[in-house]
């Protein structure tokens, strides 16, 4: 899904990106799908926190024989409104294949107290991206790079400095959840 019209409101990477990067502002981000607005308005934003998606995918494993254990999943998070965007159109397009709903991406801006911020980590699990070798959101990321004039670096996963993952590819993640306190939904 390299083709994704973000929305004026949540352009920032010609502000964000250098050669270096995404710029880091103090500002985190959280892209999903609309469905699970109101439940993030009132809970917060909770590791695994899709019930109804892992209430279909525990069931159809059950279905098919295999065990399936429910993991914890830390909080997504990037230091861009764009690259939010794109992860929440991958939810809603992942909701709307599951379920046939017509949710839109939404993104969350978040500003997290020191406590929260000490917490957020980048994230080296997007070393499966590069290992693929074809993975649409470094495919995304490399127009997004080159639409900014800037080229993303080769990537090789097994030497990559751990922070190229939250700098370069702006991937990160809050291993606790997150108060809706500190959430508000952006809007155009």
């Amino acid at each position: 899904m390299t083709n994704i019209a973000t929305p004026t409101y949540l352009q920032d990477a010609n502000q964000l990106l250098s050669a270096d990067g995404f710029k880091l502002t103090g500002s985190w981000y959280h892209g999903t799908a609309s469905g699970l607005t109101d439940a993030i308005l009132e809970k917060g934003l909770i590791g695994s926190g899709d019930a109804e998606l892992n209430k279909k995918t525990k069931s159809a494993m059950a279905t098919i024989g295999n065990r399936y254990t429910e993991q914890k999943e830390p909080v997504f998070l990037t230091q861009s409104k764009e690259l939010a965007y794109y992860w929440a159109n991958e939810k809603a397009e992942l909701r709307k294949t599951r379920f046939g709903s017509d949710e839109t991406p939404v993104v969350f801006e978040l500003s997290l107290p020191s406590e929260l911020a000490d917490k957020v980590k980048t994230d080296v699990g997007a070393a499966t991206m590069l290992i693929s070798g074809n993975d649409p959101y470094i495919a995304y990321l490399q127009a997004l790079y080159s639409d900014n004039n800037i080229e993303l670096p080769e990537l090789d996963p097994a030497n990559i400095d751990r922070m190229a993952y939250l700098n370069l590819l702006g991937m990160a993640y809050c291993s606790v959840d997150i108060p809706a306190e500190h959430i508000i939904v952006l809007a155009g």
